[in-house]
């Protein structure tokens, strides 16, 4: 397997990438948190060909290459849900506010912040429990609104609309309960982009026609969702692994 870099100049930008050549059938772009960019490409597609299809895709990139930028972890100790702390919400970070009041104590997401309004500033594990039911009610109704936004996809193939669980899980970002009829998704997946719960939910839906990952799975996937790789490699790549 050989790796060689290259670059191309798109406006102003100049995007540098690397062509590994091995035996793939596709051409395929990767963009990988650090910003470096991967093509792969079998031997036999030339290269200006290669480079023709990295310049078609030069405005996905930077959008990619700008996203990782942004996209830095939170801090790995554990939260103490002070005015100035990071939490992630649907792939962007928001700084917290602590606000005291002597009204309903709620959690408002205002012009890029965090509201958390309490009583006690001090009492962290009620911060913590206020902050955790608002994120349990945005995966209900966000991974709902997504659901029926894709039914609509897979209706034709027979199969019914499936409920969802949502339920705190370490290994997996969702699972197809075939016999439940139900998804159950992982309750820290509201933390990550749109368009990534969006490939996790139509992965479930599509278990319930193709019940593992054979080719027919795949090749459904990939009419129904042609750049699910893209939107996988930023769960797979660590962008919100460590969430």
């Amino acid at each position: 397997m050989k790796a060689q870099m290259y670059e191309v100049t798109y406006g102003e930008k100049e995007i540098r990438f690397t062509i590994i050549r091995k035996p793939v059938k596709n051409i395929n772009l990767n963009v990988r948190p650090n910003s470096e960019v991967y093509v792969s490409a079998n031997h036999h597609v030339p290269e200006d060909v290669i480079i023709d299809f990295v310049k078609e895709k030069a405005d996905w990139i930077l959008k990619q290459q700008s996203y990782f930028k942004q996209a830095k972890p939170d801090n790995t100790h554990e939260k103490e849900y002070v005015s100035g702390e990071t939490f992630r919400y649907l792939g962007r970070q928001y700084r917290l506010k602590v606000i005291e009041t002597e009204k309903e104590e709620t959690v408002k997401l205002i012009n890029g912040y965090f509201h958390l309004y309490v009583k006690d500033k001090n009492n962290l594990t009620h911060k913590a429990k206020l902050l955790d039911e608002w994120y349990r009610n945005k995966s209900f109704e966000t991974f709902h609104s997504i659901l029926d936004k894709l039914y609509p996809l897979v209706q034709s193939y027979g199969i019914s609309k499936p409920s969802i669980q949502i339920r705190l899980m370490k290994a997996r970002w969702g699972s197809c309960l075939y016999k439940k009829n139900t998804i159950l998704l992982n309750y820290e997946l509201i933390k990550a982009p749109i368009y990534c719960i969006e490939y996790v939910i139509l992965h479930e839906l599509i278990h319930f026609i193709h019940r593992h990952h054979s080719k027919r799975f795949y090749r459904l996937l990939t009419v129904l969702m042609p750049d699910w790789k893209e939107r996988k490699a930023i769960l797979d790549k660590g962008v919100i692994r460590y969430l």
